[in-house]
């Protein structure tokens, strides 16, 4: 009993009080709680959901600092960060404030108990009502569960709500599922709820307080996408084609296409070294307002409230440097909301900085631009800026102290987290179709977009075309309107990569990738590294590529540990012909390298040290 103590408090006494109340961050106008296993009233469903999504807002620091600090573009400030924080980024087993199971097992449980009770067959005419909110429930319940097994490599597994001690006894005592055995288990249910669209209940208030401090939310967009969580777990499965058609289903039957974004910084200490025949070439929307969570790119997003004294708040802008509950927008005290503090939200005692490898990526990047005058036309390219995106990302500041100069990470400065994107759906259906033996269409959503202008394009093999017009079929004449306006993710920082003159062409950027794999893994030498000139090679290229694409675009945003451990086990994994073409244990050997910076205490050669230990005592 004494050993399991923790895990019952996991488990047990999860339902009461966790769903909302009036004064809940998630408002909505009701202090009904989850007490009546009957849920018999078309109106439950708003507020059972909202009582759930509650939970991932306690849960959604922990899912960034620890994808975050243990991946390879943040590093703890080394005279500010706090013990937690440097033990997660060195790899330690000493028990952490960001290693908390209770904070996905919550969510689980609620989501459980909702699909225990929820009677599904309540409509409106010929509507029925409560299975949108039952299939988020699912969603949601999956997602906390993929968290989970990301983190510990293998947990506890139940699908019924926990009520009683000896239940959770039981589940304690139990066996713990890996990865592909929990996939197996959820995977049916999300297939068959894919297709559902999320619950809207229009605008709600998020932090409100009887001063009325508070932000308004567009509920769809805090929910989960079934056949993206579905697309998730078969991507981290390995199960390559499977991934792709989950992604590629929600994008259509969302209209879902890959708007143009440009990021521009013109500063002035760049002006000087900028090429005389440059041309500015800017398409789209700013690529920073993305970070507004406008619709056109987020997809799902948690909002965090606006005061302290409601709700669940946030510490993550402050982690990176921006203090979100002292800026004039945020009252000092909730009973005076016109007195506002004046000093800078900026702080140079910041926990967390970018990494020297975020920056190197980003400053290694050629920027194409278009040329004029007399003696040359077309597409160049300069090393002077590097990916714009980084300038949109962190904000230089300067310490009035020290006069020092730091970075501040400016993506959390609303206090909303995303989790999915528009672009995240994109990239990971990239890395899914590399893996299913289509480097060249992958390229294509860097490169110009998956759109029908590519039945024309050289480097696309004929079977890739027939593939993207019959088995994820966005070349389909029917689903042409949706993909027509496709853009290339890599023109965002990059310039101009559309097209036939642009020196970002296939062949060209995969030479390069395997020329620096082999200095990466092999210091230049022959060692385990050793291309065969097969497409196998290209396909590892292409995801390194894509590698370093999910770096540029989202960075710090809660992804990238799990990125590289996903990579990895591709990595580890036999090949779409049936070949470990670099041995085994290839991606245990690139992911160590990927963090060797960081001095770590295991041997990351080795996939079980990739997880921290699940306590229970």
């Amino acid at each position: 009993m004494k050993k399991n103590i923790i895990f019952i408090a996991v488990l047990f006494g999860m339902l009461a009080g966790t769903f909302v109340s009036c004064e809940d961050s998630l408002e909505t106008g009701s202090d009904r709680q989850l007490f009546d296993p009957s849920l018999t009233l078309k109106t439950d469903s708003i507020y059972y959901t909202l009582g759930i999504l509650r939970g991932v807002q306690d849960a959604i620091d922990q899912y960034v600092i620890y994808n975050e600090i243990r991946g390879d573009l943040a590093v703890p400030n080394e005279a500010n960060a706090t013990t937690d924080l440097k033990n997660m980024s060195s790899f330690s087993d000493e028990a952490t404030r960001y290693d908390s199971a209770y904070v996905y097992y919550r969510v689980i449980n609620n989501c459980n108990y909702y699909i225990a009770h929820r009677d599904t067959t309540l409509r409106t005419g010929s509507i029925a009502v409560a299975l949108p909110e039952y299939a988020q429930a699912y969603a949601i319940r999956a997602w906390a569960y993929l968290q989970l097994v990301k983190i510990y490599g293998e947990v506890p597994f139940y699908t019924e709500p926990i009520t009683t001690i000896s239940q959770a006894e039981l589940i304690g005592n139990g066996p713990k599922l890996n990865m592909q055995q929990i996939c197996d288990q959820l995977a049916p249910d999300l297939e068959k709820y894919k297709e559902y669209g999320v619950p809207n209940y229009g605008t709600i208030n998020v932090g409100s307080t009887n001063m009325g401090q508070g932000k308004s939310v567009e509920s769809s967009m805090i929910m989960f996408p079934a056949a993206l969580v579905l697309g998730d777990w078969y991507l981290e499965t390995n199960q390559y084609e499977k991934a792709a058609k989950a992604y590629f289903s929600y994008l259509k039957k969302q209209r879902v296409p890959m708007r143009s974004y440009y990021a521009s910084v013109f500063r002035s200490d760049h002006l000087d070294e900028i090429p005389n025949d440059f041309a500015i070439y800017q398409s789209g929307t700013p690529w920073s307002s993305i970070f507004s969570m406008s619709p056109s790119d987020v997809i799902t997003y948690v909002p965090l409230s606006v005061n302290k004294l409601r709700g669940a708040v946030t510490n993550l802008p402050k982690l990176f440097g921006y203090d979100f509950y002292i800026t004039p927008s945020a009252p000092i005290d909730s009973l005076n909301p016109n007195l506002q503090r004046t000093e800078s939200p900026y702080l140079d005692t910041r926990q967390i900085d970018p990494s020297s490898t975020y920056m190197e990526l980003c400053n290694s990047q050629p920027y194409y631009y278009y040329s004029y005058g007399e003696a040359s036309r077309g597409v160049n390219e300069t090393n002077v800026f590097g990916d714009l995106r980084r300038y949109s990302t962190l904000r230089d500041e300067e310490s009035q102290d020290t006069k020092e100069s730091y970075y501040v990470m400016t993506k959390f400065n609303t206090a909303n987290v995303p989790v999915y994107r528009a672009t995240t759906v994109y990239l990971r259906m990239a890395e899914a179709l590399n893996r299913a033996g289509y480097p060249d269409a992958a390229f294509a959503i860097l490169k110009s977009g998956i759109n029908p202008s590519l039945a024309d394009t050289i480097y696309m093999k004929p079977e890739t075309r027939e593939y993207l017009k019959t088995t994820i079929p966005f070349l389909a004449q029917e689903n042409r309107e949706i993909f027509v306006n496709n853009y290339g993710i890599h023109s965002r920082g990059s310039g101009i990569t559309r097209g036939g003159q642009t020196p970002y062409q296939l062949d060209t950027i995969v030479k390069m990738k395997m020329i620096q794999l082999d200095e990466f893994i092999n210091n230049g030498g022959t060692g385990v590294y050793a291309p065969t000139g097969t497409i196998a090679d290209t396909i590892n290229a292409v995801e390194d590529i894509l590698c370093d694409e999910y770096a540029l675009e989202m960075a710090f945003e809660g992804n990238r540990f799990g990125d590289l451990c996903r990579l990895a086990r591709h990595k580890n994994d036999v090949d779409i012909f049936g070949n470990n073409l670099y041995g085994p244990n290839f991606g245990g050997l690139w992911l160590s390298k990927k963090l060797a910076f960081k001095n770590p205490l295991k041997d990351l050669t080795q996939e079980a040290n990739w997880y921290i230990p699940f306590r229970r005592d």
